[in-house]
């Protein structure tokens, strides 16, 4: 059978195995297994491939390996044409409650979630929920236009404005897009558009992934994704990663692999291998289900704490932002995102709401450390109670920190929860902000922090100018907390969401290591710890990189851990700064992974 072959970058280097014979029940592992077991699997059963291969681009965002048919998001149906509207009212009812419906079900879903994917249902309902598309809704059916194409027309208005205002807000398009044709089909009585479940696990391809569908993925069925759009930090990247399946992103052409096609994916090298002969026999199946659900509630204590090969610590924490991200056994968290609590309101959680959700996390980790984040709003966090104003560019604007300088009440009383559930809790607790640009930032919330009983004050390094004057910073600070997303965007100065710029968005360039190096430099010459929360502590090869330049600790996602450990457990330091020497002095984030895999 002849193949082709797709292929890319990618942000990890450990991989594992999901088979899924056509027409046959599929194995399922991802790249923490082999963190698990400290080796790497090849694909058994995977038949012979042959000469005839071609190679498109793809990235590689979510490492690990899957063989299985693939099955193809399914387009939304077409409208039906207009017809005349006999009883506005009934219209105007049937689009209200369809859009109600459709905001339930988003929050109902996001409830039963954690992290990103719970932040971003929420998101999604609360621009379901939006006043002004109800009322345009409303305006249009009372003008003679039937439900569907009033719903329809409504939110692409709303699309287009977003669009207009280019970079991440252009990106946002596709979201109400999303809600567009879920409204759609439940006014006309359709099946609701989402992941398709064709009775047996599969490699889903589409050309995106709308993020109420990624949040919902199953990944005992969903095996591996492949998109033609999206880029290493798109929502599908994030929560595949949480996920721990598989995922390659920008791959041009994959949405012209046939249904029922076998394919092997591997999100480590970013390649997609069309037309591989089905596995031999899946007897390796049950092992692999196995070793999933074992991953999932994997006791991380059995890993011991994190280190090189020769025994430099290298502490490996947890990002979180719910109970259910909790794993026992953590070293602790280095992220404890605070968003979940303010997320869909209309206004400020009271002192005596967040202490209570702040100390039932803090106690999860009795006798570890916990770095807390303060409200990272703005941006692609909107947050209507704090009443920011419209800005063209609000990945530029009033976010995360810069938010006290119209709400300052809503950053102390947080600081004042924070500090009285510390006080209650049975952990160390650390406190930082986001989106510190100056010293004069970081004094000031150091002061503030400090003002409310709060012993270990830090900040998150977001901004080149941040990492630039990381020293200054620490002169106000006790540690760093580095944010490779963001600070990849805004030195590359490419929207993160931008899947038309995945290079750009590589955490592998060179620049961004620079940066990195920096920060790390800095703490090592104050002598206080500096460390990395960003997806790429994610990478178990990139992870290597970053204690090579000097970050004293990792956090991620408790999937990643595992196979992070692993990597480090095999290396010695000397060998982690030999990588991040030859990575730094790369000309491109190419040449940077392919010099860092060769060692």
């Amino acid at each position: 059978m002849s193949e082709r072959v797709l292929g890319g970058g990618a942000l990890g280097e450990s991989a594992a195995l999901a088979v899924a014979p056509a027409g046959q029940v599929g194995e399922v592992g991802t790249a923490d297994e082999v963190g698990q077991v400290g080796e790497v699997r090849a694909a058994p059963g995977a038949g012979p491939q042959t000469a005839a291969t071609s190679v498109l681009s793809g990235v590689g965002v979510s490492a690990g390996t899957a063989i299985g048919p693939v099955v193809r998001m399914t387009s939304p149906e077409p409208l039906p044409p207009p017809r005349p509207v006999a009883d506005a009212a009934a219209e105007r009812s049937a689009a209200e409650r369809a859009v109600a419906e459709l905001a339930a079900d988003l929050a109902a879903r996001a409830e039963r979630l954690s992290g990103e994917a719970k932040e971003i249902l929420e998101a999604l309902a609360m621009i379901a929920e939006d006043p002004t598309l109800g009322d345009d809704v409303r305006r249009r059916v009372a003008a003679g236009t039937d439900a569907p194409h009033a719903l329809t027309e409504a939110f692409d208005a709303q699309a287009d404005l977003l669009r207009e205002g280019g970079g991440y807000l252009a990106e946002r398009a596709a979201d109400l897009e999303d809600l567009r044709d879920r409204a759609v089909a439940a006014v006309l009585g359709r099946p609701i558009p989402g992941i398709p479940d064709p009775g047996h696990p599969f490699v889903l391809v589409a050309a995106d992934l709308a993020p109420a569908d990624t949040a919902n993925l199953n990944p005992d069925q969903v095996l591996a994704i492949v998109t033609e759009r999206g880029g290493p930090t798109s929502h599908t990247a994030i929560l595949a990663r949480g996920l721990g399946i598989p995922a390659i992103v920008a791959a041009a052409g994959a949405t012209g692999i046939a249904d029922g096609t076998n394919v092997a994916v591997d999100g480590t090298s970013g390649t997609v291998t069309v037309g591989v002969e089905p596995a031999a026999n899946s007897a390796d199946v049950p092992h692999a289900r196995a070793t999933r659900a074992a991953r999932t509630q994997v006791d991380l204590a059995d890993l011991g704490p994190g280190h090189t090969k020769d025994g430099h610590p290298v502490s490996l924490y947890l990002n979180i932002g719910s109970m259910k991200d909790v794993r026992t056994g953590a070293q602790g968290a280095g992220l404890l995102r605070t968003e979940f609590l303010f997320l869909g309101r209309k206004d400020s959680p009271s002192r005596a709401e967040q202490h209570a959700a702040y100390l039932e996390l803090f106690n999860a980790f009795p006798g570890a450390r916990v770095v807390i984040r303060t409200l990272d709003a703005g941006a692609d966090k909107p947050l209507p109670f704090l009443a920011l104003p419209d800005e063209e560019n609000p990945a530029l604007g009033v976010r995360g920190l810069r938010t006290a300088r119209l709400r300052p009440e809503v950053l102390d009383d947080q600081l004042a929860a924070i500090a009285s559930a510390a006080e209650a809790a049975a952990c160390e607790v650390w406190v930082m902000a986001p989106m510190v640009a100056t010293p004069a930032e970081a004094a000031d919330f150091a002061a503030r922090a400090r003002a409310h009983g709060l012993q270990h004050v830090g900040a998150m390094v977001e901004i080149p100018a941040a990492a630039l004057r990381a020293a200054r910073l620490l002169e106000h600070l006790d540690f760093l907390s580095i944010g490779t997303n963001d600070l990849g965007q805004y030195t590359m100065a490419a929207d993160r969401q931008d899947g038309r710029l995945p290079d750009l968005l590589d955490p592998w360039q060179p620049a961004l290591l620079e940066l990195i190096a920096l920060a790390a430099e800095a703490g090592r010459a104050a002598g206080k710890p500096v460390g990395v929360c960003g997806e790429a502590a994610a990478d178990p090869r990139l992870a290597a990189v970053l204690v090579g330049l000097g970050v004293t600790s990792l956090s991620m996602a408790a999937a990643a851990v595992p196979a992070v450990h692993a990597e480090l457990s095999a290396r010695t330091l000397r060998e982690c700064r030999e990588l991040a020497e030859q990575a730094r002095d790369a000309l491109d984030p190419a040449q940077a992974r392919a010099l860092a895999s060769r060692s």
